[in-house]
């Protein structure tokens, strides 16, 4: 067992026989994080381990079978093929997985988010309030970047939350959401964005080998306003300079949606000689991020290293490809908390930031209704892991 997992006090009861339901395009990082689960709660030493509270704790697998068949139409229903009345259950959603198809009178259709979002509810009503709490853990927030209303239009996230909170659910849990103040939207139930630092760190460390972690040889950037309090954070946990790029906009014109961006100016100390390490959410068509990576590179920066949580990389992989061979970056990291192309899991330049483990501990802790907030709070991990890599020490993965 990790030190985390020796130390962890959870002798409590559990909230109920835990069960996770993966919908289409989470089935693999669904049986990761059962299988951790699975491995602690065979290994976990309890007295009240035998006790009518704690029945169906050990299992086999935590995995509850359900399905979401389609019409000819493309109407679906939601169908659980498994008891799940008085269960903790936890309901993995991606709703990006454009991978996923479903035929629509005779035509392929690749899922869209609404698609995910819809299937979403109708496990949630399969459930039929069955279940003794539902969790909804979905990394990428739907529709979060429709988060604010600034002329006559909808406000998506807030409206989709209301509804997953009157349909029974309890507690959502989501990664970096676009602006956490989204919340709002539902006050009375639990919201909680969590921020992967520590994965970004950690998998940074592993992969190279001759990084300097001081104010003189490293900064932190953010490559837009939005993204400030991320970038404060791990550079003050790193204790190193932040630099941030607003982004100069044409708002006279409108193009996909939005203002287009006219150029980057950055605000912040020299970083001649310095490694970047540039911090956002999310990665789209990567035309920000890498005009950013660009603007440092014609600073002087040394190497570049692009961390964001969601890589959708929605123009392809070839702008990267290009700006790897051209120098302009060096490792762009992201997580496999949504998506990832196998094309993209073969570049060299990327960096695949494991998040099973995490969430894995995220459920064993809310099952047995234990405070997570040391989980949400890396600042202890990040530090061991610099110690560990200051004194030459390999970065093996060994915990979260």
């Amino acid at each position: 067992m990790t030190e985390r997992e020796e130390t962890r006090n959870l002798e409590t009861i559990p909230v109920g026989s835990l069960g996770i339901i993966p919908l289409r395009g989470c089935e693999s990082m669904a049986q990761r994080i059962d299988s951790f689960l699975v491995r602690w709660r065979t290994q976990r030493e309890s007295e009240h381990k035998n006790s009518l509270a704690f029945s169906g704790y050990q299992r086999p697998s935590y995995l509850l079978k359900s399905k979401v068949p389609r019409f000819g139409s493309g109407e679906a229903k939601g169908v659980i093929l498994e008891s799940v009345r008085g269960t903790d259950l936890y309901l993995l959603v991606d709703v990006t997985n454009y991978n996923e198809t479903y035929s629509l009178c005779g035509h392929e259709n690749h899922m869209s988010p609404d698609d995910h979002y819809q299937d979403l509810k109708r496990i949630i009503s399969a459930v039929g309030g069955k279940a003794r709490r539902i969790t909804v853990i979905m990394p990428f927030l739907y529709e979060s970047r429709q988060h604010k209303r600034t002329s006559r239009e909808s406000l998506d996230c807030a409206i989709a939350l209301q509804e997953l909170v009157k349909m029974g659910v309890d507690n959502i849990l989501t990664f970096d959401a676009h602006d956490p103040r989204v919340q709002n939207s539902i006050p009375l139930n639990g919201f909680e964005t969590v921020q992967p630092a520590y994965q970004f760190i950690k998998n940074l460390l592993r992969v190279e080998p001759d990084l300097q972690i001081d104010a003189d040889h490293m900064m932190v950037i953010s490559p837009d306003e939005g993204g400030m309090t991320r970038a404060i954070y791990i550079a003050n946990v790193l204790g190193l300079d932040m630099g941030m790029f607003y982004k100069r906009r044409d708002y006279t014109r409108i193009v996909n949606g939005r203002n287009p961006i006219v150029a980057h100016e950055f605000l912040g100390t020299s970083v001649k000689n310095k490694d970047m390490i540039v911090i956002d959410d999310m990665i789209s068509s990567g035309e920000s991020v890498l005009e950013v990576a660009a603007a440092l590179k014609k600073r002087g920066a040394r190497k570049i290293f692009i961390c964001t949580t969601f890589g959708l990389f929605t123009n392809g992989l070839e702008k990267f490809d290009k700006a790897y061979e051209n120098g302009k970056i060096d490792r762009v990291l992201t997580t496999n908390l949504i998506y990832q192309t196998p094309e993209l899991l073969q570049r060299d330049w990327y960096v695949n930031c494991d998040m099973s483990k995490y969430i894995a501990y995220l459920i064993d802790t809310l099952n047995h209704d234990t405070s997570i907030s040391d989980l949400l709070n890396p600042n202890d991990r990040i530090q061991n892991a610099v110690f560990r890599y200051k004194q030459g020490q390999p970065m093996d993965g060994d915990d979260d």
